[in-house]
């Protein structure tokens, strides 16, 4: 990816070969060559849809500009998201992207022939953050799990983990890579007052301020700052500002890539207020009073008989809300015991499990950790080195519906009598799993169990 980014960036406008240069670097790649031939085809860069079918005639119809920055965003996209299936990578893909589309859109008042030139340097502001999600292993996990700590300082907390910040690590890929005198002076306080720099850094404000709504008080001083500096009124700013989003999602899905979507705050206020109750699913904390209360009122449950409603509630709630594990779900033995179903599931990206979650009970080609979990009657803690020798056992179905990584699984009782199993996991953020978590998760299960054992022998 560095290679491809740093021809595509010495390749100037005044150079005589420059249109036979940048051909040669999109040739060098097949998949990036067919990519940019499909992206300059999309009706979004060639409205006339007249055919494109060389690298050369793309560069004659829809421009020199356009055609380096499909590449670069590609080599972006591809290089990225082909190494790491992070949130954190595709969350702050999508807000750069949205960034670069701002920045754009305000340079095209202020500047002239420059715009291409600050989408990129838009694009690439955060170029350390990125590579580090992108390319990270362990330490990711350690980081990740460090930022999602309440209250923290996120620029102390990299610093102490790395031993440098996300804009020192951007400054020396910037550096190293060639990027160009924009890019560069985006980080650097001193050349703030360049237009096109400034165009830069308001649309990289911008697209993190979005995140929180379209109506704070933080937006609100940016649309300020950008109506005083293209001389336009703040409601006209604003118009542009939503319209620079609204372009933002269809280049996603010129781009191919659609799952980016869905991280770009949206213009319409009711799928506002669900990004932004997203995002809060993604900052669940545990909150040890909530875990707490629901142990205790599931002890009461047990000399109570609750039904089986009350019992469920107070189960998903304590391990939700109390124990902070993101997604949750129970599954039962159905269909004559043969399989098992999703019965109760919480957390996003659940929606569909009720419906789509069958596993069979057992499978002639290979066990699965569902079966295997019942069976040994045992709560396990996948994806840690003491069940390494599990692993096999979290099958590619399983890995299909559910994702990889960490999770807990473990055995539902009412005595010796078997129910089913119940699952949790952190994927929805990418935060590792905790001690205190799994404990929690066992005693929670062992005293739905008791309630369940109870119900039993009352009916």
């Amino acid at each position: 990816m560095a290679a491809v980014v740093q021809d595509l960036h010495r390749i100037v406008e005044g150079d005589k070969s420059s249109v036979q240069q940048l051909a040669d670097v999109l040739l060098r790649d097949a998949a990036l060559t067919t990519k940019v031939l499909r992206i300059g085809n999309s009706v979004y860069y060639n409205p006339s849809q007249e055919p494109i079918r060389t690298i050369s005639r793309a560069i004659v119809l829809i421009g020199f500009d356009n055609v380096r920055q499909i590449g670069l965003s590609v080599a972006l996209i591809d290089g990225l998201l082909a190494h790491s299936s992070r949130d954190q990578l595709a969350e702050l893909l999508a807000r750069s992207f949205h960034a670069a589309v701002q920045a754009r859109n305000i340079a095209g008042y202020v500047v002239n022939r420059r715009t291409e030139e600050v989408f990129i340097a838009a694009l690439l502001h955060n170029v350390g953050e990125l590579a580090f999600w992108g390319c990270a292993g362990e330490v990711a996990d350690d980081l990740a799990s460090a930022l999602a700590q309440p209250g923290v300082d996120e620029d102390e907390v990299v610093m102490e983990l790395l031993g440098t910040s996300f804009r020192q690590l951007s400054l020396g890929l910037v550096k190293s890579w060639n990027l160009g005198d924009t890019v560069c002076l985006a980080h650097q306080s001193t050349s703030q007052n360049d237009p096109a720099v400034k165009a830069v850094l308001l649309g990289a404000k911008i697209s993190q301020a979005a995140l929180d709504g379209w109506d704070t008080p933080a937006m609100d001083a940016l649309v300020g700052q950008l109506a005083r500096f293209v001389d336009v009124t703040p409601e006209e700013a604003m118009q542009q500002v939503l319209a620079s989003a609204e372009e933002t999602v269809k280049m996603a899905v010129t781009f191919g890539a659609s799952q980016l979507c869905q991280l770009i705050p949206n213009t319409d206020p009711e799928q506002i207020r669900q990004q932004q109750e997203r995002r809060k699913a993604r900052l669940l904390q545990p909150t040890l009073l909530v875990m707490q209360q629901a142990l205790q009122d599931l002890g009461l449950m047990v000399s109570k008989r609750a039904d089986i409603g009350q019992v469920l509630d107070t189960l998903f709630k304590g391990l939700h809300e109390g124990a902070g594990l993101e997604r949750i779900m129970l599954v039962v033995l159905a269909d004559g015991q043969s399989c098992f179903r999703a019965k109760r599931v919480v957390g996003e990206g659940t929606e569909n499990w009720p419906h789509d979650f069958v596993l069979p009970v057992s499978q002639h080609e290979q066990q699965h950790i569902f079966s295997y979990a019942l069976r040994h009657r045992e709560a396990l803690w996948m994806g840690v080195p003491v069940s390494y020798n599990l692993n096999e056992l979290v099958t590619q179905p399983i890995r299909q519906r559910l994702g990889s990584g960490m999770f807990f699984i473990a055995p539902l009782l009412a005595g010796k009598r078997e129910i089913g199993l119940l699952y949790a996991d952190n994927r929805v953020s990418g935060r590792a799993l905790k001690q205190e978590q799994f404990v929690a998760f066992q005693r929670f299960t062992q005293l739905t169990g008791r309630c369940l054992e109870a119900m039993s022998k009352k009916a």
